[in-house]
């Protein structure tokens, strides 16, 4: 015979801050790729429904996250990745060859291509006969591809269409690399 004072033999029930707890290793398995939308959601709401902690642990187990000591190892080999980036751009900016920016005063663009008639004529077989334009406007240098080939790219992305550029930046048009320059 039980006695109404001995204790149960159910487990507790699920606290608020473990939801939680839950809910946040979902989140951060979604985020980092590890769940689909759909299980995400899914997922979600077992831990609402969930009543017994061990329901919550076999929705989370497989989204074990790594330990302080991983998370600052990752962390420190981001950084150090990050700054040897920098560093590779700065060593071949000052590598790269001079393009003096045109006058302010200028009331045309500098084109540049292949083609003689232009601006700059670089005569390299990955830069288009009319490749970009270099203008000023608004106070502004404004780079805009002409629909080349191989693509103008500044300071190591891409142009679609127009950017603005300063001093110090590097383009390039096709394998063609410059920094500008105001002298």
């Amino acid at each position: 015979m039980t006695s109404s004072f001995e204790f149960s033999t159910y487990p507790a029930r699920v606290t608020d801050a473990e939801r939680d707890r839950a809910l946040d290793a979902l989140k951060e398995g979604a985020a980092v790729g590890r769940l689909s939308h759909d299980t995400f959601l899914r997922r979600m709401e077992l831990v609402l429904a969930a009543r017994r902690p061990d329901e919550l642990a076999a929705l989370t187990d497989d989204l074990r996250t790594e330990n302080r000591w991983s998370r600052m190892v990752l962390g420190g080999v981001g950084a150090v990745s990050g700054f040897t980036m920098k560093l590779r751009r700065a060593w071949q900016a000052e590598r790269l060859p001079k393009l003096l920016l045109p006058s302010p005063d200028s009331a045309f663009p500098l084109r540049i291509g292949r083609d003689p008639a232009n601006g700059l004529r670089l005569s390299h077989d990955t830069v288009s006969r009319v490749h970009a334009e270099l203008r000023r406007q608004g106070g502004v240098w404004v780079l805009r591809d002409l629909g080349s080939t191989n693509g103008t790219s500044v300071n190591g992305r891409r142009v679609t269409g127009a950017a603005i550029v300063q001093d110090g930046d590097s383009v390039s048009f096709g394998r063609m690399a410059f920094r500008l320059s105001t002298n």
